[in-house]
């Protein structure tokens, strides 16, 4: 399919509208960092809300986002194509998980969670690489997310001793 095929049906299809991360998936360099910055977005949205409605939205999304990505994919016939960035405003929103809505937490959750989308250290590149399909597209940037979590909720405890 032709860029300019994908790009139209971003704007006409709801199923590649969320797998583009409302649109940023199309972004010609770095689409990845773009969708997450959709997951800044949506986590300010929806970090004020009770932990136990906001882990319900994480199971939704994610849920969500393994069907729009087989979807997408199998349309497309590329495993897990470039511009598929719902993975990454999910994998942020995971990153962010029970942690105070702070410009600082964002930024430094920020970074944490493109580190680890990016370099794909064990078991993140495990799962890249054995788990196809929208399931594989989305585990990988949820334990992303899990890691990135890990170590901000650490810097966060440090940082209040």
């Amino acid at each position: 399919m032709s860029e300019a095929a994908i790009f139209t049906k971003v704007w006409q299809k709801p199923a590649y509208f969320i797998a583009f991360g409302f649109g940023t998936g199309l972004m010609p360099f770095a689409p990845g960092t773009w969708g997450t910055l959709i997951g800044v977005v949506l986590y300010a949205l929806i970090a004020p809300l009770p932990q136990a409605f906001y882990f319900l939205l994480l199971l939704i999304f994610f849920g969500l986002g393994v069907y729009v990505s087989t979807h997408i994919s199998q349309e497309l016939g590329i495993d897990d194509y470039k511009g598929i960035v719902w993975d990454e405003v999910v994998g942020f929103c995971v990153t962010m998980t029970m942690v105070p809505c702070h410009s600082i937490w964002l930024i430094i959750g920020f970074i944490l969670f493109r580190l680890f989308d990016v370099c794909k250290p064990w078991p993140i590149s495990f799962i890249d690489q054995h788990i196809k399909s929208g399931l594989g597209i989305m585990l990988d940037d949820v334990l992303a997310g899990v890691c990135a979590s890990l170590i901000l909720h650490s810097l966060i405890w440090i940082s209040s001793l």
